[in-house]
């Protein structure tokens, strides 16, 4: 009989190398679907990749795509490590754009260094604010912190489309939001919006966070064991609440610079599900800031270089999504084989009972 059984942790040099065999796997994988579509998959890949970093417009955009998604996916890591699982990237994306909005349409006069700094706080405010509904909830009665940050998305966006279609509606009755006055677009450098250097910046600080201070090892210690936690003295409640605030904050800045660098308005369609693809891009990166930015810069690059496959080749851009699903379909398959393996045995004679004999 074959048994699943758990194996020791290997070391970090095999663990990287079997995820690494699993992502050349996984791109084999797709290599034989494109084929079997009737298309040589050496060029489609080289295609996507000469679609996202060919040209120095292709790059811009694989690298505004790239910002949202990291800032959201390292939002979602600062909760994730210590096993409060936040689903809801994508409701507090759109409530911090919401806040980054209400500063930009109520104080349209405001000088840019007065606007997008205050644009900036309302972002954090409101998208932590929505995030620490659900812990606490989770805290007082217990409440799935999945389940809640999930139903939250809808609620945020809900209230996104009421305000397009109802209050914030144009002057001219037109079912969209104003633009943004000039002082509430953030800046560019080197053609691509300020939103880099932000996300750079809070890239370096979660790492510093998560190796070198006394929160980031709270937060890893929680995630081990909340008992253990509370036994070395910490307090879970109050690490929980803040870690989770600041998961919700980061993803709401992520939502301010979509809004205020990309669509330059607020709009119910804004997010476009990043929020979802963060989660991915998170496990990925195995709760490593800096992995997490490399895997949503190579997330986007499938992206933006996918979206030209069809006018190029004649492949729908949908056929990036299903490269996404196989190289996931990998990775947590190697997950697996990190942990456990397959062991034969004998089959053991079942032993027989004395006749009459009583149990």
């Amino acid at each position: 009989m074959i048994h699943i059984v758990a194996k020791n942790e290997p070391s970090k040099f095999k663990e990287n190398m079997l995820r690494l065999s699993a992502v050349g796997l996984s791109l084999v994988a797709s290599g034989i679907v494109i084929a079997c579509m009737g298309h040589n998959p050496f060029v489609v890949f080289w295609n996507i990749i000469t679609g996202s970093i060919g040209k120095e417009y292709y790059f811009q955009q694989t690298v505004h795509k790239a910002i949202p998604l990291a800032m959201l996916s390292l939002g979602i890591a600062m909760s994730f490590r210590m096993k409060f699982w936040n689903i809801g990237a994508d409701g507090q994306f759109y409530m911090g754009a919401f806040g980054a909005a209400f500063i930009a349409f109520k104080c349209p006069n405001l000088p840019m260094g007065v606007m997008l700094p205050l644009m900036f706080i309302a972002s954090v405010i409101c998208g932590g604010i929505w995030a620490t509904v659900a812990s606490l909830l989770k805290n007082k009665i217990g409440a799935s912190e999945t389940l809640v940050t999930l139903m939250l998305n809808y609620i945020a966006t809900k209230w996104i489309t009421y305000l397009q279609f109802g209050p914030w509606k144009r002057p001219d009755g037109f079912p969209r939001m104003p633009r943004f006055p000039d002082a509430a677009i953030l800046p560019k450098l080197g053609g691509i919006h300020i939103g880099w250097i932000i996300t750079l910046i809070c890239m370096l600080l979660l790492y510093v966070l998560f190796r070198r201070t006394k929160l980031g090892y709270e937060i890893d210690v929680i995630g081990e064991s909340s008992t253990t936690a509370r036994y070395a003295g910490i307090n879970v409640q109050k690490v929980t609440f803040i870690a989770v605030f600041l998961s919700g904050a980061l993803c709401g800045v992520a939502g301010m610079m979509q809004a205020s660098a990309m669509e330059k308005s607020l709009t119910y369609s804004l997010s476009g599900g990043m929020g979802f693809t963060a989660v991915i891009t998170t496990y990925l990166g195995q709760l490593n800031p800096i992995l997490i930015t490399v895997v949503s810069f190579l997330f986007s690059m499938l992206i933006q270089g996918g979206s030209g496959l069809q006018a190029s080749m004649g492949i729908p851009s949908t056929m990036t999504q299903v490269i996404q699903g196989i190289i996931i379909f990998f990775v947590l398959g190697s997950e697996f084989f990190l942990k456990y393996k397959f062991v034969r045995t004998a089959k053991s004679e079942t032993a027989k009972s004395p006749k009459g004999a009583e149990k």
